[in-house]
Order: structure tokens, then sequence, then C-alpha cells
């Protein structure tokens, strides 16, 4: 996502907070699948630390993106205990935040 599409979901979307992430997300008329951006800030840790998260929940909406509905920009901000999550921990808060935030095509 380019740093305008960002803004704008930052703008106009609607948020769901979790102890591990925030999902912040925006419909968008005719966009197609789903698109996803991702923010780890510094303040998680080092770059090494930002990077296994932010791989984990790429690989994480990866996963589930057929299960997503078409039409929606998300952003998924990991929060400091996002750090020492598992997988699984991470999943499953994202799974629970999508279902809350209805973009989920189950």
């Amino acid at each position: 996502m380019r740093s305008s599409e960002f803004e704008r979901v930052k703008r106009e979307g609607r948020i769901r907070r979790g102890k591990l992430l925030t999902l912040s997300m925006v419909a968008v008329e005719n966009s197609g699948p789903c698109r996803a951006g991702f923010i780890t800030n510094r303040r998680l840790g080092q770059a090494v630390v930002r990077n296994r998260v932010r791989r984990r929940l790429r690989e994480i909406v990866r996963k589930h993106q057929h299960d997503l509905r078409e039409d929606f920009w998300i952003v998924l901000v990991a929060r400091r205990d996002a750090t020492k999550a598992s997988y699984r921990a991470l999943e499953d808060e994202w799974l629970r935040l999508a279902k809350r935030a209805s973009i989920l095509a189950l």
C-alpha cells in the first residue's frame, strides 16, 4: 500500500483494537481483492524483531486471504505484546478482530 492509502484508512476507517493487534479497515468500492498493509513501530524493538512480526502477520493474512470479503483495505498495527506472542496467538487475534470487523466472508 502507498502512504496515501494508509492515510485514507487512518482518516476514514473503522478501528478494532486487541491485545496484540489493532485492525483498521475502510470499504473501497470496486477495489477488488482485499488489500492489506502492516505497521510495526520502532517501539516494538530492533529491526529483526519488527521484521519477524511483519513476516508473521503477512503470512497470516495470506493464509486467510480467500476468506476475506472484497473491496476492503485493511491496516494491521502490531502492538508491543505482539513481539512475544506465538504465531498461533497472532493468528487467533487476527481472526477474532476480522470477525468483529465483519470482513471475513465465512
